[in-house]
């Protein structure tokens, strides 16, 4: 039996509406999972986290291998008690981290690599991805793949897509833990048919779960989306899909409309820290100097204990002279953001309203630079008033 499971409660076009079970309880998809990468969310307590409407949180394994050690997070009980987050916990294979790092030898073995740290020579294979994994402890892990970057030739594109494949094999032999599910990914770069032949190739596997990996790596949002395009079609549809490292707030909306499931990205969390705000309109910086004497809420219509107590020009304050509440409160509301994006999200799919909600969402939200970009400058911000958006956010003025 499965450690996990998927209801998929409705549909609205190809967008989905379902529930993953797992170990440490059920999280609601579409679902966005904040990225906790040494097991911290940076700047938020795990209460904060739970507060923001996370269900699930993400952990990486290249990082929390290198600190504390994967050892040491097993002895002190796993990642869940060793960050006391007592939901649903995925964490990545450590490939995407890896394959970034400057003189990586790769072969058919695995990636011989060195730590930032001391120069250490460090062999990394889909055996040894596993077993970091399982003395993690989390409740979904990732298989070890080839992720290539972009742009790279077709040629290098369909031996990542065979190698992954081979990988896959490795890691799912490897797999000794009954209570974590294993999800493969699928490769392909920008090539259609490497995209379906990969995501074929994944689907044979008859794992709990898959992925759309080798995105967000440097193609625009079009080709993000044509990825997802050529792959989706060739997933199962009992099983959560989940698209890796992605991304922003109309990246998700889009790829709910092509059938994604699951999402993660360090974005709300990183952008927060820099002082950047995300709104239903957009976002901006709170740290420019206009806001200084700001008396308003980050969002005047969001429920998040930032918005309810706090001005913007307090966090401007805050944010200006490097106090870390600024960090947190700025982090603490974008997640909310993302958050609410993905309850309305979900609301919408149940009503049958998805694409009234996706229209009303990337209307308001876009500027008319990226509207054109992605294809959707029709939408505009006086139709927007006549489709549906559903959520604690509103217009920030």
């Amino acid at each position: 039996m499965s450690a996990l499971s998927f209801e998929l409660k409705c549909t609205d076009g190809r967008a989905r509406r379902g529930a993953v079970t797992t170990p440490h309880g059920t999280f609601q998809t579409p679902a966005f999972m904040p990225v906790g990468t040494r097991g911290t969310v940076k700047g938020l307590m795990p209460r904060d986290l739970r507060e923001t409407g996370s269900e699930i949180c993400l952990g990486n394994t290249y990082h929390l291998h290198i600190a504390p050690g994967d050892k040491i997070v097993k002895k002190l009980g796993g990642l869940h008690e060793f960050m006391k987050w007592d939901r649903p916990i995925l964490t990545d294979s450590g490939g995407f981290q890896v394959f970034s790092l400057p003189r990586v030898k790769l072969d058919e073995q695995g990636v011989e690599f060195k730590f930032q740290k001391g120069g250490k020579s460090v062999l990394l294979t889909p055996e040894r991805s596993i077993g970091i994994q399982e003395n993690l402890g989390a409740d979904i892990m990732m298989a070890f793949d080839v992720c290539v970057e972009y742009p790279t030739t077709y040629e290098a594109a369909r031996d990542a897509v065979e190698r992954t494949d081979r990988w896959l094999k490795r890691c799912a032999a490897a797999q000794t833990r009954d209570d974590m599910a294993l999800f493969g990914i699928v490769q392909g770069s920008v090539y259609p048919d490497l995209r379906q032949m990969s995501a074929e190739l994944t689907k044979a596997h008859d794992l709990p779960g898959i992925a759309i990996g080798g995105v967000s790596v440097g193609e625009t949002h079009t080709q993000m989306m044509d990825a997802v395009d050529h792959a989706e079609p060739f997933l199962p549809t009992d099983k959560p899909r989940y698209l890796m490292g992605v991304g922003f707030p109309e990246d998700l909306v889009e790829a709910v409309a092509r059938g994604i499931d699951m999402f993660d990205c360090v974005l709300p969390s990183r952008f927060g820290r820099s002082g950047v705000i995300f709104t239903r309109r957009g976002r901006f910086r709170v740290t420019k100097g206009k806001f200084k004497a700001d008396s308003f809420p980050l969002d005047p219509n969001c429920n998040c204990y930032a918005c309810q107590n706090f001005s913007r020009g307090y966090i401007n304050h805050l944010l200006n002279v490097k106090e870390i509440l600024g960090s947190t409160l700025a982090t603490l509301h974008n997640i909310t953001f993302y958050q609410d994006l993905m309850r309305a999200t979900r609301q919408s799919i149940e009503e049958g309203t998805f694409q009234f909600f996706r229209e009303a969402f990337l209307a308001e939200y876009l500027d008319d630079e990226k509207k054109a970009e992605i294809g959707v400058e029709h939408y505009t911000r006086d139709n927007a008033d006549k489709l549906s958006w559903d959520t604690t956010h509103s217009v920030v003025p």
